[in-house]
């Protein structure tokens, strides 16, 4: 298996513990049923969030639904003048057998400004289970 890397991000409506959790959640859940992969094909997790995200860290969240033997790390997104409000932004170190061009990466919600190329159907409304 080759060892992949898939990258996303999605914004967050509010400053709170519940939506930086939930948000955080939508994101790799949609990550991995996108790509066909689950817990198992993980290798790491690395999040960024805004500075004006400070209730809580993304990897609260997945720890919370079960994903407690994957490597998590947070770090604090650069400031910049062009920069997104309330984003989340994710880089998933994957083991799968799917070519590079294969890989589909996510931006939800506010967050399809940054991918525009990428977004599907609906992602500015958020995903939704398949």
């Amino acid at each position: 298996m080759a060892v992949r890397a898939l990258r996303g991000a999605i914004t967050v409506d509010r400053d709170s513990v519940d939506d930086i959790k939930d948000r955080t959640v939508e994101l790799v859940l949609a990550l991995l049923e996108r790509n066909g992969l689950d817990e198992d094909h993980l290798i790491s997790v690395l999040f960024s969030a805004t500075p004006d995200l400070s209730a809580a860290p993304p990897a609260v969240g997945l720890r919370e639904v079960g994903f407690g033997d994957v490597p998590l790390l947070c770090v604090a997104e650069m400031p910049t003048d062009e920069g997104l409000d309330r984003c989340i932004r994710i880089l998933l170190h994957v083991e799968c057998d799917h070519p590079r061009s294969r890989l589909r990466h996510v931006f939800l919600r506010g967050a399809t400004v940054l991918r525009p190329d990428l977004a599907e159907d609906g992602d500015h409304l958020g995903w939704q289970r398949g």
